[in-house]
């Protein structure tokens, strides 16, 4: 089984904003194999469903991104997935808008969403699939306001088709090996 997450914050005043790129993500896969994610359990949204022939688990943690770890630690626990089958669909302003890149493990790189995935898992050793969402364009600007705000209109097309190179680099994490969208992919 695999569990595969999309980070963002819970509420439509969140939509479509920087830090909700893993939610949109898991829209776009949940809809490509038909997996309804309306069940509320775990303090997450989850659906359950099929990808690649393996069972897989899509959770959208409700608790505000800076903890989504205890929802994904609470998912692994219960379902008792082993963090090599947990994977991680986020933003990451380190990246310029519409980039992907896929890892096997690592830091959190500043993320505090990763900060808590890993500190509630006890593992920073889990595959992540991390969408870029740019960065400010002058030092002062403040980061948070900066990922909760809108993309610009010229974003929101390369973002879609980001968002269809990772469900393609999920695929493929999920049928073959991670080795395999990295080299694809990265």
């Amino acid at each position: 089984m695999y569990v595969i997450a999309g980070l963002g914050n819970p509420g439509s005043q969140y939509e479509m904003t920087r830090h909700n790129i893993g939610f949109e993500a898991l829209d776009y896969i949940a809809g490509k194999y038909s997996i309804k994610v309306k069940k509320i359990k775990h303090k997450a949204v989850i659906g359950e469903g099929t990808i690649c022939g393996e069972k897989v688990l899509l959770v959208k943690p409700q608790t505000f991104m800076n903890n989504s770890g205890e929802s994904i630690g609470e998912i692994a626990s219960f379902y008792k997935v082993p963090p090599e089958n947990i994977i991680i669909i986020y933003d990451d302003v380190a990246l310029e808008v519409a980039k992907i890149r896929i890892r096997k493990g690592g830091s959190a790189g500043g993320h505090n969403g990763m900060k808590s995935i890993i500190y509630h898992l006890n593992s920073d050793q889990f595959p992540r699939i991390r969408i870029g969402v740019g960065s400010p364009t002058h030092a002062d600007y403040d980061l948070a306001d900066y990922v909760l705000g809108r993309f610009d209109k010229s974003e929101i097309k390369p973002l879609e088709e980001a968002i269809i190179k990772t469900a393609d680099a999920l695929e493929l994490i999920i049928k073959d090996n991670i080795d395999k969208a990295m080299n694809k992919y990265n």
